[in-house]
């Protein structure tokens, strides 16, 4: 068994933006080509604590070099308050060979870039602007500052970041470490999300909100909102949108905005493609530059273990993680 912890992940990967983007995008056409079992998640929920949750993504991904396992992903909210990471994750790899497992693997960082290369990937399809030249951040947490690096990579036309949060010394203080690590970007702080979401055609949504609060009427025509947080929007504003997922089965569940759309009109037409058709070229989808485009990824277990067998295979090549030995039988 091999331990793959949070030092040695981050050092694989870092500088790979082009690599994660590559696989990302690999895995979701895998996946819409029927080579994925994605089987749907399993939320654990505690009576005394509503808004916490560990959630259990079992997956496996074909392709040339086959992998398995299962991602179990924490999140409590309330850890932002005390100074901590919302969310924390490891992934278990079972060998493709006799189903043992094979490694454990730190994950946090790992949720984060696959979430972000995700959000990336939609914008480059879905974006009406040649050379889009800024994007506002809705949510000042760790998701949005890996949507700000994928975006960046994947379209460095990018020069401006406009940032909003609840709190307004939490905005202030990613605008200060983001623009560290990107020093060609300007950022900008805004008093509203209203404000934010007509700074520019991209949006990125990464909040820890539990029920729909926002609607899109302050967005441009042709604006683009990588709805990653999943439960922001009305079921209004979805329906008056087009909408792209990456996985409708999977989407429309655990009261997600798309699932409220769902519960509400009965079906599930108000959703135009999967981002696995439109990376396929498979899809009918077109543009409509008059409206807002939104995308809603549920975050598919596949991509944790995708990414993980790549992490995996750098770690064995390069002697990185702790082996145990006599942890099996």
């Amino acid at each position: 068994m091999l331990i793959i912890g949070h030092r040695d992940v981050r050092h694989v990967l870092e500088g790979q933006e082009d690599a994660v983007l590559a696989l990302v995008g690999d895995t979701y056409r895998l996946h819409e080509a029927g080579r994925t079992a994605v089987p749907h998640s399993v939320f654990l929920r505690f009576p005394d604590s509503p808004r916490d949750r560990i959630i259990g993504l079992p997956a496996y991904a074909g392709g040339e070099q086959p992998a398995a396992g299962m991602k179990w992903i924490a999140s409590f909210p309330g850890n932002v308050a005390r100074g901590k990471e919302r969310a924390s994750a490891a992934i278990l790899l079972n060998s493709m060979e006799d189903g043992g497992p094979r490694a454990c693997v730190e994950a946090s960082v790992i949720s984060a870039r696959r979430t972000a290369a995700s959000a990336a990937l939609a914008a480059v399809q879905l974006v009406t602007e040649p050379e889009p030249y800024g994007i506002a951040l809705v949510g000042c947490g760790p998701i949005n500052r890996e949507v700000l690096r994928f975006v960046k990579a994947a379209l460095p036309s990018i020069r401006e970041v406009v940032v909003f949060d609840l709190d307004a010394d939490r905005a202030a203080d990613f605008a200060a470490r983001a623009g560290e690590g990107h020093p060609d970007l300007r950022f900008v702080l805004t008093e509203s999300a209203q404000d934010a979401l007509g700074a520019h055609q991209l949006v990125s949504l990464a909040t820890t909100a539990g029920e729909p609060h926002m609607d899109l009427s302050a967005c441009a025509p042709g604006a683009t909102v990588l709805h990653v947080s999943l439960r922001d929007l009305t079921v209004d504003a979805i329906l008056g949108a087009q909408n792209v997922v990456d996985d409708a089965d999977h989407v429309c569940r655990e009261r997600t905005s798309l699932h409220l759309a769902e519960q509400a009109t009965g079906g599930r037409e108000f959703i135009d493609a999967s981002i696995g058709e439109l990376l396929s070229g498979e899809s009918g989808f077109r543009r409509d530059p008059e409206r807002v485009a939104v995308f809603s990824p549920f975050g598919l277990g596949v991509l944790d273990i995708a990414l993980s067998q790549w992490v995996y295979n750098a770690c064995e090549r390069e002697e990185f993680g702790v082996r145990v030995e006599g942890f099996l039988p």
